[in-house]
């Protein structure tokens, strides 16, 4: 799929029968397949398996949040965050890592940290939170900015 086709917004129907475009998240990740339960859930995914992609495609795509692999080899996830922020500082970002143990300052512009441990429902929990918060301050700049 190219990504003008994964831009494009999905429209599902809720459990109570309100229609809505799906929400889209840009994922930074080595095995962005690794992902897919996110698109079986229906977001829309914009896929990068570098972080420099990533903030490439971050300048062309509205997103709603990002997800983003701490180890993604030259460019660490914290790098790429920080990057994020400048660009767009109200974006969520939600950072994905092996352990809780990480470098000190590795999480200043994170929004939310899940561990693999932590399996997807965790994720999913803390996408939705993340997406909830940014919704509920509109014109405003939530506490992490």
């Amino acid at each position: 799929m190219s990504n003008s086709e994964q831009t494009r917004p999905t429209i599902f129907i809720h459990t109570d029968g309100r229609m809505a475009a799906a929400r889209s998240l840009l994922c930074i990740h080595r095995d962005p397949a690794q992902l897919s339960l996110l698109q079986e859930k229906g977001f829309s995914l914009i896929t990068a398996t570098r972080g420099s992609q990533g903030l490439r495609l971050l300048v062309s795509n509205p997103v709603d949040a990002v997800i983003l692999e701490y180890h993604l080899g030259l460019l660490d996830g914290a790098a790429v965050a920080d990057e994020i922020k400048k660009v767009s500082p109200r974006l969520p970002v939600v950072m994905l890592a092996e352990s809780l143990e990480l470098p000190e300052g590795a999480l200043k512009c994170v929004d939310a940290l899940v561990t693999n441990g932590d399996g997807p429902r965790f994720l999913l929990e803390a996408i939705h939170t993340v997406l909830q918060v940014t919704a509920k301050t509109p014109g405003q700049c939530p506490t992490w900015c």
